[in-house]
């Protein structure tokens, strides 16, 4: 079973580093497998808020999106979701992000001759689903 550490802080008053309460945990005859900081698995991922979506004009099944990443000029990122519109906000990888859980890269490259600067991520690609 996977126990969030701020879930169990909302239930507990504790002020122990999560190593040292594995180990409290576990000599009180809960064993403690693994601790896994999440925090890794998300870096280089920011929040973008999609100012434009079009159709890709060589391909049915892919989306160009304008996204607003904080950065001088936005990202210009070709997505397969049939979700995204303009006006949502969306977890994006940048150029040079390691997604563990895919085992990607990102890497700007060009889609079906348009260029894409990120990746639109689902949860799952984050590894939270």
């Amino acid at each position: 079973m996977r126990i969030s550490l701020n879930w169990l802080r909302e239930l507990v008053d504790f002020d122990m580093d999560p190593e040292a309460l594995a180990e409290a945990l576990t000599m009180a005859g809960f064993e403690v497998e693994a601790i896994e900081d999440r925090r890794a698995w998300a870096e280089g991922v920011v929040v973008g808020k999609v100012l434009q979506c079009e159709p890709h004009p060589n391909a049915d099944k892919l989306r160009v999106c304008r996204v607003n990443t904080g950065t001088s000029e936005p990202l210009n990122i070709v997505c397969g979701a049939a979700n995204v519109q303009s006006g949502l906000y969306v977890p994006v990888a940048t150029v040079g992000t390691y997604l563990p859980h895919v085992k990607l890269k990102i890497r700007s490259s060009k889609l079906r001759g348009v260029v894409s600067e990120g990746m639109i991520c689902s949860l799952a690609e984050l590894g939270l689903a």
